[in-house]
Protein backbone atom coordinates (compact mmCIF):
# COMPACT_ATOMS: atom_id res chain seq x y z
CA UNK A 1 0.00 0.00 0.00
CA UNK A 2 1.46 3.71 -0.48
CA UNK A 3 -0.09 6.90 0.56
CA UNK A 4 0.14 8.40 -3.13
CA UNK A 5 -0.33 7.34 -7.10
CA UNK A 6 2.75 6.32 -8.40
CA UNK A 7 3.14 4.94 -11.77
CA UNK A 8 4.71 2.10 -10.47
CA UNK A 9 4.98 0.71 -6.85
CA UNK A 10 8.59 -0.81 -7.44
CA UNK A 11 9.72 -3.50 -4.88
CA UNK A 12 12.46 -6.66 -5.78
CA UNK A 13 9.52 -8.91 -5.98
CA UNK A 14 7.88 -6.64 -9.02
CA UNK A 15 11.43 -6.72 -10.78
CA UNK A 16 12.58 -9.87 -10.69
CA UNK A 17 8.94 -10.93 -11.83
CA UNK A 18 9.14 -8.26 -14.43
CA UNK A 19 12.58 -9.50 -15.38
CA UNK A 20 11.27 -13.03 -16.10
CA UNK A 21 8.48 -12.04 -18.29
CA UNK A 22 10.86 -10.04 -20.16
CA UNK A 23 13.17 -13.03 -20.38
CA UNK A 24 10.56 -15.19 -21.13
CA UNK A 25 9.30 -13.46 -24.35
CA UNK A 26 12.64 -12.61 -25.60
CA UNK A 27 13.46 -16.17 -25.78
CA UNK A 28 9.84 -17.19 -27.20
CA UNK A 29 10.39 -15.30 -30.04
CA UNK A 30 13.99 -15.69 -30.39
CA UNK A 31 13.28 -19.98 -30.35
CA UNK A 32 10.53 -19.32 -32.58
CA UNK A 33 12.23 -17.05 -35.63
CA UNK A 34 15.41 -19.42 -35.49
CA UNK A 35 12.94 -22.76 -35.41
CA UNK A 36 10.99 -21.46 -38.24
CA UNK A 37 13.90 -20.49 -40.24
CA UNK A 38 15.63 -23.84 -40.10
CA UNK A 39 12.54 -25.79 -40.42
CA UNK A 40 11.12 -23.89 -43.31
CA UNK A 41 13.57 -23.76 -46.30
CA UNK A 42 13.95 -23.78 -50.31
CA UNK A 43 10.90 -22.96 -51.41
CA UNK A 44 8.54 -22.98 -48.47
CA UNK A 45 10.37 -20.81 -46.88
CA UNK A 46 8.60 -18.17 -44.83
CA UNK A 47 10.00 -14.28 -44.54
CA UNK A 48 11.33 -12.89 -41.87
CA UNK A 49 8.11 -10.49 -41.29
CA UNK A 50 5.55 -13.09 -41.01
CA UNK A 51 7.66 -15.46 -38.89
CA UNK A 52 7.59 -12.29 -36.71
CA UNK A 53 4.42 -12.10 -36.93
CA UNK A 54 3.29 -15.47 -36.16
CA UNK A 55 6.11 -15.39 -33.30
CA UNK A 56 4.26 -11.92 -31.81
CA UNK A 57 0.67 -14.08 -32.36
CA UNK A 58 1.48 -17.03 -30.59
CA UNK A 59 3.84 -15.08 -27.88
CA UNK A 60 0.70 -12.84 -26.90
CA UNK A 61 -2.13 -16.04 -26.83
CA UNK A 62 0.38 -18.48 -24.41
CA UNK A 63 0.58 -15.20 -22.42
CA UNK A 64 -3.12 -14.64 -22.37
CA UNK A 65 -3.79 -17.98 -21.53
CA UNK A 66 -0.83 -17.75 -18.83
CA UNK A 67 -2.92 -15.00 -17.44
CA UNK A 68 -6.37 -16.33 -17.04
CA UNK A 69 -4.82 -19.57 -15.72
CA UNK A 70 -3.30 -18.37 -12.42
CA UNK A 71 -6.22 -17.22 -11.15
CA UNK A 72 -7.77 -20.47 -10.90
CA UNK A 73 -4.07 -22.26 -10.14
CA UNK A 74 -3.98 -20.22 -6.84
CA UNK A 75 -7.33 -21.08 -6.17
CA UNK A 76 -6.17 -24.77 -6.07
CA UNK A 77 -2.56 -24.67 -4.71
CA UNK A 78 -2.06 -21.62 -2.61
CA UNK A 79 1.83 -22.11 -3.79
CA UNK A 80 0.46 -20.00 -7.36
CA UNK A 81 -0.25 -17.07 -5.09
CA UNK A 82 3.21 -15.08 -5.65
CA UNK A 83 2.52 -15.22 -9.57
CA UNK A 84 -1.50 -13.36 -8.96
CA UNK A 85 0.35 -10.79 -6.93
CA UNK A 86 2.14 -9.04 -10.62
CA UNK A 87 -0.64 -10.48 -12.64
CA UNK A 88 -1.50 -7.24 -14.03
CA UNK A 89 1.86 -6.53 -15.16
CA UNK A 90 1.94 -9.54 -17.11
CA UNK A 91 -2.09 -8.85 -18.17
CA UNK A 92 -0.12 -5.14 -19.78
CA UNK A 93 2.75 -7.34 -21.40
CA UNK A 94 0.76 -9.06 -23.24
CA UNK A 95 -1.22 -6.06 -24.82
CA UNK A 96 1.93 -4.90 -25.51
CA UNK A 97 3.46 -8.10 -27.21
CA UNK A 98 -0.50 -8.54 -29.02
CA UNK A 99 -0.05 -4.70 -30.09
CA UNK A 100 3.70 -5.49 -32.03
CA UNK A 101 1.92 -8.37 -33.67
CA UNK A 102 -0.79 -6.20 -34.96
CA UNK A 103 1.65 -3.37 -36.60
CA UNK A 104 3.84 -6.06 -38.32
CA UNK A 105 0.49 -7.63 -40.35
CA UNK A 106 -0.82 -4.76 -40.90
CA UNK A 107 1.77 -3.21 -42.16
CA UNK A 108 2.88 -6.47 -43.95
CA UNK A 109 -0.39 -7.40 -45.91
CA UNK A 110 -1.70 -3.38 -45.70
CA UNK A 111 1.15 -1.44 -45.71
CA UNK A 112 2.22 -1.64 -50.09
CA UNK A 113 -1.30 -0.77 -51.14
CA UNK A 114 -2.88 2.32 -53.11
CA UNK A 115 -5.10 2.73 -49.29
CA UNK A 116 -3.38 3.10 -46.03
CA UNK A 117 -2.57 0.46 -44.13
CA UNK A 118 -5.06 0.93 -41.71
CA UNK A 119 -8.20 2.09 -43.91
CA UNK A 120 -7.25 -1.44 -46.06
CA UNK A 121 -7.67 -3.55 -43.05
CA UNK A 122 -11.05 -2.11 -42.11
CA UNK A 123 -12.40 -1.28 -45.62
CA UNK A 124 -11.11 -4.44 -46.95
CA UNK A 125 -12.29 -7.17 -45.39
CA UNK A 126 -12.27 -10.91 -46.49
CA UNK A 127 -14.88 -13.84 -46.45
CA UNK A 128 -14.93 -13.70 -42.68
CA UNK A 129 -13.38 -10.18 -41.07
CA UNK A 130 -11.06 -12.28 -38.61
CA UNK A 131 -8.47 -8.88 -38.51
CA UNK A 132 -11.66 -7.21 -36.83
CA UNK A 133 -12.18 -9.46 -34.18
CA UNK A 134 -8.68 -9.70 -33.37
CA UNK A 135 -8.77 -5.67 -33.48
CA UNK A 136 -11.95 -5.57 -31.26
CA UNK A 137 -9.64 -7.90 -28.61
CA UNK A 138 -6.68 -5.88 -28.72
CA UNK A 139 -8.66 -2.91 -27.96
CA UNK A 140 -10.37 -4.48 -24.74
CA UNK A 141 -6.86 -4.55 -23.98
CA UNK A 142 -5.84 -1.99 -24.42
CA UNK A 143 -8.71 -0.84 -22.48
CA UNK A 144 -7.72 -2.88 -19.33
CA UNK A 145 -3.89 -1.98 -19.75
CA UNK A 146 -4.69 1.53 -19.51
CA UNK A 147 -7.18 1.68 -16.62
CA UNK A 148 -4.94 -1.36 -14.88
CA UNK A 149 -3.57 1.47 -12.18
CA UNK A 150 -5.02 1.39 -8.80
CA UNK A 151 -6.46 5.07 -9.73
CA UNK A 152 -8.99 3.79 -11.86
CA UNK A 153 -10.10 1.38 -9.32
CA UNK A 154 -10.32 3.57 -6.98
CA UNK A 155 -12.12 6.44 -9.53
CA UNK A 156 -14.40 3.75 -11.19
CA UNK A 157 -15.36 1.96 -8.05
CA UNK A 158 -14.41 -1.93 -7.12
CA UNK A 159 -17.47 -3.58 -8.95
CA UNK A 160 -17.41 -1.78 -12.47
CA UNK A 161 -13.87 -2.24 -12.30
CA UNK A 162 -14.16 -5.42 -11.67
CA UNK A 163 -16.69 -6.01 -14.51
CA UNK A 164 -14.54 -3.76 -16.53
CA UNK A 165 -11.89 -6.58 -16.66
CA UNK A 166 -13.75 -9.27 -16.54
CA UNK A 167 -14.14 -8.79 -20.23
CA UNK A 168 -11.03 -10.15 -20.63
CA UNK A 169 -12.81 -13.60 -20.90
CA UNK A 170 -14.78 -12.01 -24.15
CA UNK A 171 -11.04 -10.95 -25.64
CA UNK A 172 -10.25 -14.20 -25.35
CA UNK A 173 -13.28 -15.67 -27.04
CA UNK A 174 -12.57 -12.97 -29.89
CA UNK A 175 -8.96 -13.79 -30.19
CA UNK A 176 -9.83 -17.71 -30.61
CA UNK A 177 -12.21 -17.08 -33.35
CA UNK A 178 -9.24 -14.40 -35.26
CA UNK A 179 -7.23 -17.22 -35.09
CA UNK A 180 -9.90 -20.23 -36.33
CA UNK A 181 -11.10 -17.79 -38.59
CA UNK A 182 -7.34 -16.54 -39.65
CA UNK A 183 -4.16 -18.24 -39.42
CA UNK A 184 -5.62 -21.55 -39.37
CA UNK A 185 -7.49 -21.37 -42.38
CA UNK A 186 -4.34 -21.19 -44.28
CA UNK A 187 -2.51 -24.22 -42.57
CA UNK A 188 -3.24 -27.96 -43.29
CA UNK A 189 -0.89 -28.69 -40.59
CA UNK A 190 -3.38 -29.85 -37.70
CA UNK A 191 -0.50 -29.28 -34.92
CA UNK A 192 -2.01 -25.21 -34.92
CA UNK A 193 -5.61 -26.19 -34.19
CA UNK A 194 -4.96 -28.90 -32.05
CA UNK A 195 -2.42 -26.54 -29.88
CA UNK A 196 -5.32 -24.26 -29.82
CA UNK A 197 -7.74 -26.94 -28.98
CA UNK A 198 -6.16 -27.86 -26.15
CA UNK A 199 -5.28 -24.65 -24.96
CA UNK A 200 -9.13 -24.04 -24.48
CA UNK A 201 -10.04 -27.59 -23.17
CA UNK A 202 -7.22 -26.83 -20.50
CA UNK A 203 -8.10 -23.12 -19.40
CA UNK A 204 -11.99 -24.35 -19.33
CA UNK A 205 -11.21 -27.41 -16.81
CA UNK A 206 -9.40 -25.04 -15.36
CA UNK A 207 -11.75 -23.12 -14.58
CA UNK A 208 -14.47 -26.28 -14.13
CA UNK A 209 -12.39 -27.72 -11.65
CA UNK A 210 -11.96 -24.54 -8.99
CA UNK A 211 -16.04 -23.99 -9.50
CA UNK A 212 -16.30 -27.73 -8.11
CA UNK A 213 -13.15 -27.26 -5.73
CA UNK A 214 -15.14 -24.41 -4.20
CA UNK A 215 -18.49 -25.64 -4.35
CA UNK A 216 -17.39 -28.54 -2.12
CA UNK A 217 -15.18 -26.34 0.11
CA UNK A 218 -18.51 -24.24 0.19
CA UNK A 219 -21.00 -26.82 0.86
CA UNK A 220 -18.71 -28.79 3.74
CA UNK A 221 -20.79 -29.59 7.02
CA UNK A 222 -20.31 -27.40 10.33
CA UNK A 223 -19.08 -29.53 12.88
CA UNK A 224 -21.81 -30.83 15.17
CA UNK A 225 -20.41 -30.88 19.27
CA UNK A 226 -22.59 -31.17 22.22
CA UNK A 227 -20.36 -30.30 24.85
CA UNK A 228 -20.38 -26.51 23.89
CA UNK A 229 -23.62 -24.30 23.79
CA UNK A 230 -24.12 -22.14 20.94
CA UNK A 231 -25.83 -18.78 21.66
CA UNK A 232 -28.99 -18.70 19.47
CA UNK A 233 -28.06 -18.34 15.55
CA UNK A 234 -24.27 -18.81 16.19
CA UNK A 235 -22.09 -21.26 14.49
CA UNK A 236 -19.56 -23.63 15.90
CA UNK A 237 -16.51 -22.90 12.89
CA UNK A 238 -14.43 -25.30 14.47
CA UNK A 239 -11.00 -25.66 17.15
CA UNK A 240 -8.77 -23.39 17.30
CA UNK A 241 -6.23 -25.91 17.01
CA UNK A 242 -7.50 -26.12 13.26
CA UNK A 243 -6.33 -22.68 12.77
CA UNK A 244 -2.45 -21.85 11.94
CA UNK A 245 -0.84 -18.80 14.02
CA UNK A 246 -1.45 -15.31 12.14
CA UNK A 247 -3.24 -17.44 8.73
CA UNK A 248 -6.73 -18.03 8.67
CA UNK A 249 -9.56 -20.66 7.94
CA UNK A 250 -12.44 -19.51 5.75
CA UNK A 251 -15.50 -20.75 6.76
CA UNK A 252 -18.51 -19.93 4.47
CA UNK A 253 -21.82 -19.51 7.30
CA UNK A 254 -25.03 -20.99 6.10
CA UNK A 255 -26.88 -18.21 3.77
CA UNK A 256 -23.83 -16.04 4.39
CA UNK A 257 -20.82 -14.96 2.54
CA UNK A 258 -17.43 -16.68 3.15
CA UNK A 259 -15.62 -15.58 6.74
CA UNK A 260 -11.77 -15.53 7.18
CA UNK A 261 -11.14 -16.42 10.70
CA UNK A 262 -7.58 -15.14 11.87
CA UNK A 263 -5.55 -16.32 14.93
CA UNK A 264 -3.40 -13.74 16.08
CA UNK A 265 -1.31 -12.36 19.17
CA UNK A 266 -3.59 -14.84 21.55
CA UNK A 267 -6.85 -14.09 20.26
CA UNK A 268 -9.26 -14.70 17.46
CA UNK A 269 -10.99 -12.43 14.95
CA UNK A 270 -13.39 -12.97 11.94
CA UNK A 271 -13.65 -10.73 9.24
CA UNK A 272 -14.59 -10.99 5.63
CA UNK A 273 -12.79 -12.70 3.23
CA UNK A 274 -13.48 -10.34 0.32
CA UNK A 275 -10.58 -7.57 0.05
CA UNK A 276 -12.25 -3.63 -0.75
CA UNK A 277 -9.21 -3.52 -3.24
CA UNK A 278 -9.81 -6.16 -5.67
CA UNK A 279 -12.01 -8.41 -3.76
CA UNK A 280 -8.71 -10.79 -3.03
CA UNK A 281 -9.25 -13.79 -0.89
CA UNK A 282 -8.23 -12.65 2.56
CA UNK A 283 -8.48 -15.76 4.27
CA UNK A 284 -5.07 -17.17 2.24
CA UNK A 285 -3.59 -14.01 3.55
CA UNK A 286 -1.37 -13.77 6.75
CA UNK A 287 -0.76 -11.22 9.96
CA UNK A 288 2.11 -9.48 9.16
CA UNK A 289 2.99 -6.36 11.71
CA UNK A 290 -0.40 -6.76 13.12
CA UNK A 291 -2.63 -6.31 9.90
CA UNK A 292 -4.21 -9.02 7.62
CA UNK A 293 -2.41 -8.94 4.57
CA UNK A 294 -3.73 -9.41 1.47
CA UNK A 295 -2.13 -12.28 -0.77
CA UNK A 296 -3.34 -10.44 -3.95
CA UNK A 297 -1.50 -6.84 -3.45
CA UNK A 298 -0.89 -6.35 -0.27
CA UNK A 299 -3.48 -4.67 1.11
CA UNK A 300 -3.35 -4.22 4.93
CA UNK A 301 -6.26 -4.53 7.24
CA UNK A 302 -6.47 -4.64 11.54
CA UNK A 303 -8.43 -7.78 12.64
CA UNK A 304 -9.42 -6.26 15.44
CA UNK A 305 -11.90 -3.44 13.40
CA UNK A 306 -11.23 -4.46 9.78
CA UNK A 307 -9.73 -0.64 9.41
CA UNK A 308 -6.52 -0.32 7.11
CA UNK A 309 -4.29 1.47 9.05
CA UNK A 310 -3.79 5.11 8.55
CA UNK A 311 -3.83 7.27 6.23
CA UNK A 312 -5.42 4.76 4.55
CA UNK A 313 -9.26 4.44 4.56
CA UNK A 314 -10.43 1.34 3.26
CA UNK A 315 -12.51 -1.29 6.00
CA UNK A 316 -13.95 -4.23 5.87
CA UNK A 317 -16.92 -6.03 7.45
CA UNK A 318 -16.27 -7.75 10.72
CA UNK A 319 -17.87 -10.69 12.94
CA UNK A 320 -18.48 -11.22 16.57
CA UNK A 321 -16.84 -14.19 18.15
CA UNK A 322 -16.11 -16.17 20.74
CA UNK A 323 -13.99 -18.83 22.00
CA UNK A 324 -15.52 -21.62 24.04
CA UNK A 325 -13.81 -25.09 25.64
CA UNK A 326 -11.13 -24.58 22.03
CA UNK A 327 -14.02 -24.23 19.90
CA UNK A 328 -14.55 -20.85 18.03
CA UNK A 329 -18.39 -19.62 17.54
CA UNK A 330 -19.17 -16.78 15.05
CA UNK A 331 -22.00 -14.67 15.47
CA UNK A 332 -23.19 -15.19 11.69
CA UNK A 333 -24.46 -11.98 11.49
CA UNK A 334 -21.81 -9.05 9.61
CA UNK A 335 -21.23 -5.69 11.52
CA UNK A 336 -21.14 -3.01 9.58
CA UNK A 337 -17.61 -2.18 7.99
CA UNK A 338 -15.17 -0.68 10.56
CA UNK A 339 -17.00 -2.16 13.87
CA UNK A 340 -14.46 -2.86 16.49
CA UNK A 341 -14.68 -6.50 17.77
CA UNK A 342 -12.94 -7.05 20.81
CA UNK A 343 -10.77 -10.33 19.12
CA UNK A 344 -11.94 -13.72 21.62
CA UNK A 345 -8.65 -14.27 23.86
CA UNK A 346 -7.18 -18.66 23.51
CA UNK A 347 -6.33 -18.01 27.06
CA UNK A 348 -3.36 -19.78 26.95
CA UNK A 349 -1.62 -18.05 24.54
CA UNK A 350 -2.56 -15.09 25.62
CA UNK A 351 -0.65 -15.29 29.04
CA UNK A 352 2.14 -15.97 27.41
CA UNK A 353 1.90 -13.15 24.72
CA UNK A 354 0.93 -10.71 27.40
Amino acid sequence: MSTKYVPVKWNRNKKVYDAFVVVGITSYLAAFVTVGRAAWTGENAISFPVLLARALGTCALVMLHVALALGPLARLDERFLPLVYNRRHLGVATFLVGLAHAIVTTGYYHGFGALGPLVSLFSVPGPIPFEWLGAVALAILFVMAATSHDFWQKALGGSAWKWLHLSVYLAYALLVAHVLFGALRSETNLLYPIVVGVGFVALAGLHLATGLHERRRDERPFPKTDRVPLPIGWVDAGSVDEIPQDRAKVVCLPGHERVAVFRHAGGISAVTNVCAHQRGPLGEGKVVDGCITCPWHGWEYRPEDGCSPPPFQEKIATYRVAVRDRRVLIDPDPLPPGTHVEPARVEEEYRVTN
